[in-house]
């Protein structure tokens, strides 16, 4: 029977000192061995064994030299970007999107697959689908797939916590049940599920308004309304993987569906603040706009005019992110997605101040420091958090 590391042990020193190497070597580019001493508190000879063992192992390369001292050029050492790669997905209503990136996290290929074209199968071929955006994405980067180590997809809809499928998804029917093993079988890697807005949360958390905060909601005000929940700086899913939906949130100004576990209609809050009441609000202010995050541009850019949409659309908001508020208590709320997005710090300041008028919380309310992507960047950074974890923590024999 083999042994198992103890505290403290040799085996256990050396692999956290490998494991606190790599990450300076991410955070801080190219490094000597000298300068990983030092930042370690490694002696020189540690150092030099940890660079060697690293290099060995492929996961460290030398890059170039650094001149100036005495004798000869220190050799310089980066993470070497092809020990593994990750693929993030997003599934939209219209098109697949699938980016490659290397473990140091650098984007190295990307595709768009339209649902609609006629080779791809679109929405009634899912595997298919995802088959051939992550197969050209890891082309792209010049990466096998056996080189793919992890497969994040980030869609609308339930994740079950339990199986990892998709549960239910309203614009992908049949995006459910069975398409994780199906996908795992097809691509022969790992594959994981999660909630789109979730993943913009985990974005927000490591590039966007909530970096070092461990607790904060992310809203996301689009086409659909939805909330991610971030405590202690981990996702909070959820027993069936519902926190969040905050579109079936009952709040006054609508209707209160009844079966909405049978997905009958839209949910009370979401009639009240989703993108066709935004547009509706706007239309009635004279600010017409072929979607609603443009008519909010349009009502920003008409300065006091604009005034009483913001209003109306902080009011509506602010009851359900008020509710939220009242449960969690958090620090800090982001605004997302395409309307919280366009809405900017004036839409986020009026939200603020309705949710302190109407509880006894007045969380921080932001707009997203994410303006690209943020989904697609929370699937790599969720892939990447994983792969490296397994890479970098497997060091030492």
């Amino acid at each position: 029977m083999a042994a198992v590391s103890q505290p403290g042990t040799p085996r256990l020193l050396r692999a956290l000192n490998d494991r606190a190497a790599l990450e300076l070597l991410l955070a801080r580019g190219p490094l000597t061995r000298s300068q990983l001493g030092e930042l370690t508190g490694l002696s020189k000879v540690t150092a030099s064994q940890l660079v060697e063992r690293l290099e060995e192992r492929g996961l460290v390369r030398r890059v170039g030299e650094q001149a100036g001292g005495r004798g000869p050029n220190a050799q310089l050492y980066s993470v070497s970007p092809g020990s593994a790669y990750v693929v993030g997905v997003e599934v939209g209503v219209d098109q697949v999107t699938a980016a490659c990136a290397d473990i140091t996290g650098a984007v190295v290929g990307r595709v768009e697959v339209s649902m609609q074209t006629e080779n791809s199968g679109g929405v009634d071929d899912p595997v298919r689908l995802v088959h051939d955006a992550v197969v050209t994405a890891a082309a792209q980067a010049g990466a096998p797939l056996s080189a793919v180590r992890r497969i994040v997809l980030g869609t609308p809809g339930l994740v079950d916590p339990n199986s990892g499928d998709i549960v239910f998804a309203f614009n992908l029917p049949r995006w459910q049940r069975g398409l994780a093993a199906a996908l795992r079988d097809d691509l022969h890697t790992t594959i994981l599920f999660e909630n789109d807005v979730n993943l913009a949360a985990v974005a927000e958390s490591h590039l966007g308004a909530a970096r070092e905060v461990g607790d904060f909601l992310l809203v996301w005000v689009g086409a659909g309304i939805g909330l991610a929940v971030m405590l202690g700086g981990r996702l909070h899913r959820g027993f069936s993987g519902a926190a969040g939906e905050i579109g079936y949130l009952p709040v006054p100004g609508a209707e209160i569906p009844r079966d909405v576990s049978r997905r009958v209609g839209k949910g009370a809050f979401q009639m009240v603040a989703g993108a066709d009441a935004v547009r509706a609000v706007a239309r009635e202010h004279g600010f017409r706009a072929p979607n609603a995050a443009d008519a909010v541009k349009a009502a920003i850019a008409a300065g006091t005019k604009g005034g009483p949409v913001l209003d109306e659309l902080a009011r509506r908001l602010a009851l359900g992110v008020a509710a939220s508020c009242l449960v969690l208590d958090p620090p800090l709320v982001v605004l997302t997605g395409e309307v919280g997005a366009a809405g900017g710090t004036p839409l986020a300041e009026r939200v603020q101040h309705e949710v302190a008028a109407i509880s006894p919380v007045a969380p921080r309310v932001v707009v997203t420091g994410v303006s690209d992507e943020p989904v697609l960047r929370g699937a790599l950074l969720t892939a990447l958090d994983t792969v490296r974890d397994e890479v970098f923590g497997s060091t030492v024999d």
